[in-house]
């Protein structure tokens, strides 16, 4: 493999497999705030955040980690501010205190944190800005949860910065495709990837092994192997959905994420480690599977971007199906048309928000990805021209990349309108 694009790849899977305390929006917005606070200088009278939708939409009923079960923007920000440490980024709540959640609340009671909807701008996109008397910092996040683009104090800018092909925050994804995935997969020098794989396989599977040992969301993961029985097809889907269900509920378990999202990072990971187990395969060969489930999620989120109405479970679902499909000693066409099968069955789940449903989703996702799977095992795949299926697999990714960037965007709007009762439903249904 051409040693440019190798390190590409290898480069593209040191940024997207990092480790998050908790659902990956409230997390950035506690990180601006305690940015913010440290770039302040000292405790402010107040915060006012500025987001997008999609920051909002994916807050507004998810648990903040180390908040004893509470949610909000207010309090993923309050909490950033009273108790974040900026240096730790997606684990800036990591430290925060029994001491540091009273104070939050507090302040969340007397109205210490304002929020308004920023409209007309990128789909994750937060401005937190900490004012004490006539002293001010504001931190802006854009396109990626830790990308912090801009420094304010007092009216001057202290830094910014565009992620762009001149900057050390930029990597190229556009060299992403089946083949060369698949080729970097077969070829990738484990001691490249080892470190952060054995970090993604550690710690998503403690917080899988949390969520099916305790009651947390609406418990997905454990009515699916108390009630459907066994199966290595069953538990795949059940581990990935316990991670979200303890993970959604406020667990203070870290995971490593894909694409900016733990639930994806346990979508593409758990499944694999669940067949990898049931075969038992090498720990080698599970390493290259994982990059094939890493890497082929990360290439259909590059065209759909970071935050949208299109569910981030399915893409990761299809990579983990991709990833099983390589485990079984599948060629190129048929890690292909587990990606078209997959795509074409559950290419149209809508993201309504970071909660604990995402937990049935990731099974939906897994389940539809494992079908996939043997589906294309008997030669069996959706033909082009069926819906969104295309002439190949490249282009099959591509049309369900623009449905989730284009397509959805108005549905995105809608969804944002329901949850923050935008809209009269019962007038609009009459």
């Amino acid at each position: 493999m051409d040693q440019k694009l190798y390190n590409s790849y290898v480069k593209i899977l040191k940024n997207e497999l990092v480790p998050a305390l908790g659902c990956t929006e409230p997390i950035a917005i506690a990180y601006a705030a305690a940015k913010a606070h440290e770039v302040l200088g000292q405790m402010p009278e107040k915060i006012e955040l500025c987001c997008s939708g999609n920051i909002i939409k994916n807050v507004k009923g998810v648990k903040v980690p180390n908040s004893n079960g509470l949610k909000g923007i207010d309090v993923a920000a309050t909490l950033g501010v009273v108790g974040g440490r900026a240096d730790r980024e997606l684990e800036v709540l990591e430290d925060v205190t029994e001491a540091d959640i009273e104070k939050t609340k507090e302040l969340v009671q007397q109205g210490f944190c304002t929020c308004t909807l920023k409209e007309g701008v990128e789909n994750l996109y937060i401005v937190a800005k900490v004012i004490a008397g006539e002293h001010s910092a504001e931190v802006t996040i854009v396109n990626r949860h830790t990308l912090i683009s801009r420094i304010v104090k007092d009216g001057e800018v202290l830094y910014q910065i565009a992620a762009h092909e001149d900057s050390p925050e930029y990597v190229d994804k556009s060299v992403l495709n089946v083949k060369d995935i698949l080729e970097f997969a077969d070829t990738v020098r484990i001691e490249d990837v080892k470190d952060i794989l054995d970090r993604q396989i550690t710690m998503n599977s403690a917080i899988s092994d949390e969520g099916l040992n305790h009651p947390y969301g609406a418990q997905v993961g454990r009515t699916l192997l108390n009630d459907y029985g066994n199966d290595v097809k069953i538990r795949a889907r059940a581990r990935a959905a316990a991670g979200s269900d303890a993970r959604m509920s406020g667990c203070s378990l870290p995971v490593v994420i894909n694409s900016g999202s733990g639930n994806q990072g346990m979508t593409v990971s758990l499944p694999v480690i669940e067949f990898a187990k049931e075969w038992n395969v090498s720990q080698y060969k599970l390493y290259r599977a994982l990059v094939v489930s890493n890497l082929i999620a990360v290439h259909q989120k590059k065209y759909i971007g970071s935050l949208s109405a299109y569910c981030g479970a399915v893409s990761a679902g299809c990579g983990a199906g991709a990833a099983i499909t390589y485990l079984s000693g599948g060629s190129y066409e048929d890690v292909s048309l587990t990606i078209v099968n997959t795509i074409g069955n559950v290419g149209g789940i809508v993201c309504d928000g970071a909660k604990s449903s995402c937990a049935a989703k990731i099974a939906s996702a897994v389940d539809a990805a494992i079908l996939a799977h043997y589906m294309g095992q008997h030669h069996r795949s959706f033909q082009p021209g069926e819906g969104i299926v295309r002439e190949d697999v490249e282009d099959t990714i591509k049309s369900m990349g623009y449905i989730g960037r284009v397509g959805m965007k108005d549905t995105d709007t809608e969804i944002l309108n329901i949850m923050i009762d935008r809209v009269d439903i019962d007038e609009v249904c009459k």
